[in-house]
């Protein structure tokens, strides 16, 4: 099963570019305009990642990024930055807030996807990369690769 992606976004057509990119893919999205909103949409449903704005009505990217990674059981659900700040040191501000990721805007459709998947299990994304071809006569488990992240992205 594909994976379950909350996207948070206040702008009407950014949040429409990103569902529409998420669903071409065989996606998930589940929408939400402010983090407030955005918050009580995380408490109902199993989401396998989040993607927040930073600067939204109501309830701030930080304010939410504070609240998911407080939560014991949301704490592990990747959460990334889509903002458009990109000044020096903004990259690490987000990250040092909670963020595991960030995008910047504008969004790239060509692009988006993929960077999006690199913070999801294996199993969650659109296409499963071929078994890992022994090396030395050693081979680890698939199941251990296509969870392990050096596995995937170091090898």
């Amino acid at each position: 099963m594909l994976a379950s992606i909350l996207v948070i976004e206040d702008n009407p057509a950014n949040l429409e570019l990103m569902s529409y990119l998420l669903s071409a893919y065989g996606y998930s999205p589940h929408t939400a305009t402010d983090g407030a909103e955005g918050l009580r949409i995380a408490d109902r449903g199993a989401f396998d990642l989040i993607i927040c704005d930073i600067h939204l009505p109501q309830t701030d990217g930080y304010e939410v990024a504070r609240q998911l990674k407080s939560d014991p059981g949301r704490r592990a659900v990747p959460l990334i930055a889509v903002t458009a700040l990109a000044m020096v040191g903004d990259r690490d501000k987000v990250l040092a807030a909670g963020f595991d990721g960030y995008i910047s805007k504008p969004i790239d459709p060509e692009t988006f996807v993929r960077q999006v998947e690199a913070f999801l299990w294996l199993d969650k994304r659109t296409s499963l990369p071929p078994r890992p071809a022994p090396a030395g006569g050693r081979r680890f488990p698939y199941r251990f690769a296509t969870r392990c992240w050096w596995w995937t992205t170091c090898r």
